[in-house]
């Protein structure tokens, strides 16, 4: 029986407050809700006194900005942590480092996850971390300890950060509860979601913190979830194509048709995804390039 799989969109917040976690973590909520971001990018505050890292600060946000700087008046920003470079995330990490002076970490610029490669020009492309973090690379300070884990798949960039204290993570878009993860090609790499889904399974954590939406308590059992969802998308493929040949539009009429049609481009891409890892194993093909317009059909 395949792992069952259960989204919760449920969050108690007040944009611009700030929410107490744990002994270590506080959050704020940025007022940018959307189909992509739920309610909005949930900024986590951790630590407190004179070593305080921000994770995620979020859009370029005036705003926002003010209402981590008020959660954390009298201590020390010391650290930015970014978990990728999506425009949700980390474009706030400047306006913040001008206001405190803290350093930004991340696995590097827009991209970098794929050397060579002409990443989508979507995601922040201004961002460069003062410190690169690579995957096992820890930060430490004496309150608390994180460590970080590159795991591209959503972007090539992404990093999810275990805070070691209290055995949780802050896993970014990576995964999430109350949503799949877009994974978008060119950057976006089905083959890499999957298999840094199958690398968290190796950790022994209680609690997930996503950038958007609740916790996740139940951590292994959702990313097992999450595993065996895509590859039930990729039996919905195998079954359109059983039909004939198919383009990706017409894959995702049927297979998305209790999805509002505004979210079909978005579908597309994550079905593009699934259908360059088929081709990549052999199981399906296309004459010329591969495109979103192109036909495909089983090898």
């Amino acid at each position: 029986m395949a792992p069952s799989l259960t989204f919760n969109k449920e969050l108690e917040f007040e944009y611009g407050e700030t929410s107490d976690l744990s002994p270590l973590i506080r959050r704020v909520v940025a007022k940018n809700p959307s189909a992509f971001t739920l309610h909005g990018t949930g900024t986590y505050i951790l630590g407190k006194g004179k070593n305080v890292a921000v994770i995620d600060p979020g859009p370029a946000d005036e705003a926002h900005i003010d209402a981590i700087l008020r959660a954390t008046e009298g201590e020390t920003i010391s650290h930015i942590l970014i978990t990728h470079t999506h425009m949700d995330h980390s474009p706030g990490a400047a306006p913040l480092k001008e206001k405190t002076g803290a350093k930004t970490y991340g696995y590097g610029p827009h991209g970098s996850g794929k050397p060579g490669m002409k990443a989508e020009e979507d995601g922040d492309m201004k961002f460069n971390p003062d410190i690169y973090l690579k995957d096992g690379d820890l930060v430490e300070t004496d309150d608390w300890t994180v460590r970080a884990i590159h795991t591209p798949g959503h972007l090539s960039n992404h990093l999810c950060f275990e805070l070691v204290e209290e055995k949780t993570l802050f896993s970014g878009d990576h995964v999430m509860g109350w949503s799949t993860s877009i994974v978008s090609p060119p950057d976006g790499d089905m083959k890499q979601y999957l298999e840094s889904l199958e690398k968290l399974l190796d950790f022994d954590h209680d609690r997930y913190w996503p950038t958007h939406g609740p916790a996740i308590d139940n951590p292994k059992e959702h990313v097992k979830g999450l595993i065996a969802h895509r590859h039930s998308r990729i039996d919905q493929i195998r079954s359109c194509l059983q039909e004939g040949p198919a383009s990706i539009p017409e894959m995702v009429k049927k297979m998305y048709k209790d999805v509002p049609e505004y979210l079909h481009p978005a579908a597309a891409r994550s079905v593009y995804s699934h259908i360059i890892l088929m081709v990549e194993t052999g199981e399906v093909k296309t004459e010329g390039d591969l495109r979103v317009s192109s036909t495909y059909q089983l090898a």
